[in-house]
């Protein structure tokens, strides 16, 4: 029988996610949020990203991943 979910070293999460908590990706942002917060896909993925604004190209890093979206913050070098 398979499971819908899997175990990352952090925790449970679904198997069909493409974004990993704790790792840094690279998107654009593409549309603002209700809450105000920039939307990036990652993969068609929905990644939250506060403190952002369409048009911005960010790396992400994964702060938490549910079944339907992620929230991410931007990495500063």
């Amino acid at each position: 029988m398979e499971s819908w979910m899997s175990y990352s070293g952090s925790g449970f999460r679904p198997s069909n996610v493409p974004v990993e908590e704790g790792k840094v990706y690279e998107a654009k942002i593409e549309d603002i949020g209700r809450e105000g917060d920039g939307l990036a896909r990652i993969a068609n993925f929905v990644v939250f990203v506060p403190g952002t604004k369409i048009g911005d190209e960010v790396k992400i890093k994964i702060t938490k991943v549910h079944r339907r979206m992620a929230f991410g913050e931007v990495v500063r070098e």
